[in-house]
């Protein structure tokens, strides 16, 4: 299998591609146009990025059959495209979790000590003891957490051995599993915000997310609350959050920003740094050692798979519905032919196929394939079926409520 890696990769990965058989081409630093023509060229199955984005140009430029993201977001891929083109999309979530929760109170406290700026003027030869010796400190405040997948969950033992109160809200969340986590439950961020002496921010970006924080949730922040984000920040409505920065003496926290440069360096424009006491860092949240091993791992574990089974672990893009009605289920002899003549007979009678699976039974001798279909084949259909091959045992018609 030819894997084309167009990012920065550990090499630990390297060697677990080889150690797989892999062809590996690794090219650091392809993006854009010249990604687009090392596709064309070598012709890869499979295309691991991290930063770099995957357009539909790139998609079109070669027969790949995975693209990998060697992390957990994926919205630097076009996923629409790569499914309209049959191409798997797959990440690696949860490897990073501890790098991300480790940054995240790295951000707390150094807002609250201003860490940064105790530092530039230790430099510039300036001592002021007097100035940062102010600090509210952890013990006993609220932290709010929106979001609580692997990384929000990461948080909670950590602002436990803070001494830290906590609160959170996510949309799968529920009051009893806040209960178990030992955490209080908030029935939406607007609610954890108003709550909470620090916001950390630990959601995905999708549809649904996108701004999702916007004037009212910084409305309800409490006045000199830290605002933490490490996650996209998309999710954040960027002029209600300067607004929050300059009208309410909110401290931000920022690893992600809606102007970043696409490579690992580049010019830096984002004027939400002079917004008030905003400390950054260069979206490095995923990057530590610990945390780029184990995505190396992930990485090859996921082409290893594919590989030898032809099956994509954490596969983003295979759709949650189809337009099936219904399940057409076959049991049958394991002979040459016999689901090659039910898929003719199907494709005759002009009836899309959804999705199909074949389970072969001990010993090899009986199978049964279930095939989801976008119309009910007729009685007499069926009927044709059963009767053009002696190795079918039976034919069973599920009727699917809401499609599969």
């Amino acid at each position: 299998m030819r894997v084309l890696i167009a990012d920065s990769f550990e090499k630990s990965g390297l060697e677990g591609f080889q150690a797989a058989g892999c062809d590996t081409s690794y090219q650091p630093g392809l993006k854009d146009e010249a990604l687009a023509r090392e596709v064309e060229r070598i012709r890869p199955d499979v295309l691991v990025v991290r930063s770099t984005k995957v357009t539909e140009a790139i998609l079109a430029a070669g027969p790949l059959k995975l693209i990998v993201r060697a992390g957990a977001g994926y919205n630097t891929i076009d996923v629409a495209a790569a499914s309209r083109r049959g191409i798997y999309v797959s990440n690696c979530p949860g490897k990073n979790s501890v790098a991300v929760a480790e940054l995240a109170f790295a951000l707390i406290l150094a807002l609250d000590r201003r860490i940064a700026d105790n530092v530039i003027s230790l430099r510039e030869g300036r001592w002021n003891k007097q100035e940062y010796s102010k600090a509210s400190g952890l013990y006993g405040r609220t932290l709010g957490l929106i979001g609580l997948g692997q990384i929000g969950r990461e948080m909670i033992p950590r602002a436990k051995g803070f001494g830290m109160r906590i609160t959170g809200w996510s949309r799968r969340l529920t009051e009893s599993a806040a209960a178990e986590l030992g955490i209080v439950y908030k029935a939406s961020p607007v609610e954890v915000a108003a709550d909470a002496d620090i916001v950390s921010v630990h959601l995905a970006l999708q549809p649904q997310t996108r701004g999702l924080l916007g004037a009212d949730f910084f409305d309800a922040m409490r006045n000199g609350a830290y605002f933490i984000n490490t996650s996209r920040a998309e999710i954040a409505d960027q002029e209600a959050l300067r607004n929050a920065l300059r009208d309410k003496a909110i401290r931000a926290g920022l690893d992600v920003f809606a102007q970043e440069p696409a490579g690992g360096t580049g010019e830096f424009a984002d004027e939400i740094v002079k917004a008030g006491l905003v400390y950054g860092t260069h979206h490095i949240g995923a990057s530590t050692d610990q945390a780029q091993d184990a995505i190396a791992a992930e990485t090859v574990r996921i082409v290893r798979a594919f590989q030898e089974s032809g099956q994509v672990p954490n596969v983003v893009n295979l759709a949650k519905a189809t337009p099936a009605v219904c399940a057409l289920v076959v049991r049958h002899q394991d002979r040459p032919g016999v689901l090659a003549g039910v898929l003719d007979a199907i494709s005759t009678a002009h009836i899309n196929v959804q999705e199909m699976e074949n389970i072969v039974f001990e010993g090899a001798q009986a199978a049964v394939a279930r095939i989801h279909l976008e119309t009910e084949p007729s009685a007499t259909l069926l009927e044709e079926i059963r009767a053009a091959n002696s190795h079918i045992l039976d034919l069973a018609l599920i009727r699917l409520h809401h499609g599969a």
